[in-house]
Order: structure tokens, then sequence, then C-alpha cells
């Protein structure tokens, strides 16, 4: 199968599994309460556009993103959004579409 190649605001990956393995990567660089700076939140905003489920996880808005606990004691990504509720969303359901 073809390498897919992805956009992620002003990054581009030659495969799709380069563009995981950087938001990984980003999401490792941040603790779990913080708040993610404003460049890493450009690509995280385009990545989230990509997820099959982009508008419901968007809602009315984006603030800004963080790092929170998750399910099985790991952390992820949150949407923070204009009305004071969260969504957390996958890195690889944005990039895969699943």
């Amino acid at each position: 199968m073809p390498a897919k190649p992805i956009t992620l605001g002003p990054l581009q990956f030659a495969r799709k599994r380069d563009a995981v393995a950087h938001l990984k990567a980003m999401l490792n660089r941040y603790g779990v309460g913080d708040r993610v700076n404003a460049n890493d939140a450009l690509i995280l905003q385009a990545a989230l556009e990509h997820h099959p489920r982009a508008a419901e996880k968007i809602g009315c808005g984006i603030v800004d993103f963080s790092v929170r606990s998750s399910d099985f004691g790991t952390k992820c990504f949150w949407v923070n959004r204009p009305d004071g509720t969260t969504e957390k969303f996958s890195i690889t359901g944005s990039i895969y579409g699943s």
C-alpha cells in the first residue's frame, strides 16, 4: 500500500504514521494538566479537523487544547470550548479516521 501524505497546519508528512509519531512526541512533551502552546495548537487543530467526528469534537469552537488523563491511566489531548465544555480526542483517530 503506498504511503499517504498528510498536511497538518504548517507541517507536511510523507506518511500518516509520521504525523502520528509527531503528535505522540508532542503529547509526551506535556504533563497532565498542561495547556498546549499556540504553535502546537495550530497543528492539533489541523489534526482534529481530519477526525471523522470533527464537528462533534469541535462543538461550539476551540479556545485551546490541554493534556489530561484518559482511559486506562493514559493521557491525551482535550479540546477546551468557549462554553466551558471539553472533549478528548484520539491522535490515531484523527489521522487514520478511526
